[in-house]
């Protein structure tokens, strides 16, 4: 992959390259424990925020609410989450892990971790504080501007 990755206005190229590399990678880690990046990222969604909807998951994903469900489906037909009906909103259900989710989520993120620690070993501990610190911040940018853009909208 030549200099084109250098040339300006290639930023975002760069990253979605080290995304699916990174993807791939971790894909090939956590198959041993019946999940792909994104279930494994559900997982971690579902943790982090117990009662999330399926629109949650779907936003957080970056996946179709059709698609999101199909993969809550499949986890609830696995017993690593249940539906819950939402006491505001009877059209909507709350997930939560089960307690086998969340065994396959810390089995996993000894597995992730692992991964990560392979990937790191290159950078010294402020590279790698730079990096998380630089990855925070273009998403904390790329919020603020569809903010923007959603507010123009209105």
């Amino acid at each position: 992959m030549g200099t084109f990755l250098s040339e300006p206005g290639s930023l975002a190229f760069q990253v979605r390259t080290a995304w699916l590399g990174l993807r791939g990678a971790l894909n090939a880690e956590l198959k041993a424990y019946g999940l792909s990046t994104p279930q494994y990222a559900t997982l971690m969604i579902l943790e982090a925020h117990p009662g999330s909807s399926n629109s949650d998951v779907a936003r957080a994903c970056a996946a179709t609410r059709q698609a999101a469900n199909e993969m809550l489906a499949a986890f609830e037909r696995d017993g690593l989450i249940e539906r819950r009906p939402h006491p505001g909103d009877r059209r909507t259900h709350q997930l939560f892990l089960t307690d086998a989710g969340r065994r396959r989520l810390t089995e996993a993120r000894v597995a992730a971790a692992r991964w990560e620690e392979r990937i790191e070993a290159g950078f010294s501990a402020e590279e790698r504080a730079t990096v998380r610190k630089w990855l925070e911040g273009v998403y904390g940018a790329c919020a603020l501007s569809a903010d923007d853009d959603l507010s123009a909208r209105s």
